[in-house]
């Protein structure tokens, strides 16, 4: 693979996610940074810093003709950036969520078979060797599932003007519940069919009618039922935040986190702790057969290696064709159920798929 030429990228959208990602293009002899593009100056990283930013995302595709475009903008911008990329001849990466409606998540998908071309969107949990091994242990107990995981983020000073940017297009269980929606997708395999919304306004520095604390609950077709909650801002309580069970008729998996990690923390968002696996089975007496097993999660990637791992990942599917259908069928299909609990928190009703 390293005597190919290194595919040439555009990096645009240089917050968290973006400077990350760009670090990863700098480090995998694979890729070639070609332009950084964001609307504002930003502090780099160390290795980025030589790089200069531009301010035009089309002008950046038209001189520079990269082979890869990744996108970590706002969500508002994701479907038409991509497109427009595909049409320059790109392989994309873009930023979950795919984009803000489920008619654009698949204008982007119909835009990458059309020009033959590559799209992995940034779900980074795919990539965890943790979260790899939560579904795989779910997996073999079999459904119908009960899926209880959330991510509420006690935030304040930039973390909290970092979600109140966000929800100007974007709900808390939008943003961060494509991942988790994703998660019960890979385990269950059943098609999700009803969704139930709810959702509260906790503050008033997020104009109406977002609301910066909701919770979803959504029915599959195999009879597995998941909720998921996510809330930000400096009232939200920081004693649950961190909650991911899969329970099942044979038992259960859950991520335990350890004690006093802070919810805002973005390494936290990832990391896993231990994985504890508990057995239904019972002996003779009706007492369990076997004690929980703890799987520690210990030397498991931080933040950075994970958007290492995804964008070696994205050079993998491209060098060998892999086919990513799956891959953006679920994206489409997390994205729709986000999006109906959107749609049920304001309509006040159950939302058929």
């Amino acid at each position: 693979m390293s005597s190919e030429k290194p595919l040439r990228v555009v990096v645009t959208g240089l917050g968290n996610m973006g400077r990350s990602h760009a670090l990863a293009y700098h480090t995998n002899p694979g890729f070639e940074i070609a332009a950084l593009v964001n609307r504002s100056d930003v502090p780099l990283p160390g290795g980025l810093a030589g790089y200069g930013i531009r301010r035009s995302f089309e002008d950046a595709l038209r001189d520079e003709k990269p082979d890869v475009a990744a996108i970590a903008t706002y969500s508002d911008s994701h479907a038409d950036y991509a497109v427009r990329a595909f049409e320059a001849g790109c392989h994309v990466f873009v930023e979950k969520p795919l984009a803000t409606t489920v008619a654009d998540a698949r204008r982007v998908v119909d835009a990458a078979k059309a020009n033959g071309k590559k799209l992995v969107i940034g779900y980074i949990l795919r990539h965890h060797p943790s979260w790899m091994r939560l579904i795989a242990e779910a997996r073999k107990l079999g459904g119908p599932y009960v899926f209880r995981m959330n991510l509420n983020q006690q935030s304040s000073g930039h973390s909290w003007e970092t979600h109140k940017q966000l929800m100007r297009t974007t709900s808390p269980i939008v943003d961060c519940g494509v991942h988790y929606l994703d998660v019960m997708l890979q385990i269950t395999d059943a098609r999700p069919v009803e969704v139930r919304g709810m959702g509260v306004r906790l503050t008033d520095e997020v104009a109406p009618p977002m609301y910066n604390y909701g919770h979803l609950q959504v029915l599959f077709d195999d009879g597995s039922v998941g909720w998921y909650e996510a809330g930000w801002g400096p009232m939200i309580s920081e004693t649950a935040y961190f909650v991911k069970d899969v329970i099942s008729p044979k038992g259960c998996v859950s991520i335990v986190m350890k004690e006093g990690v802070k919810s805002d923390d973005i390494d936290t968002h990832t990391k896993t702790s231990t994985i504890r696996l508990h057995s239904a089975a019972t002996d003779p007496d009706g007492k369990f057969a076997k004690q929980d097993e703890l799987l520690s999660m210990e030397g498991e990637p931080g933040h950075q290696e994970l958007c290492d791992l995804e964008q070696a990942f994205l050079l993998k599917a491209i060098r060998e064709d892999i086919d990513l259908t799956r891959h953006m069928d679920d994206a489409v299909r997390s994205l729709a159920v986000c999006l109906a609990a959107d749609e049920s928190v304001r309509t006040c009703a159950p939302i058929k798929l």
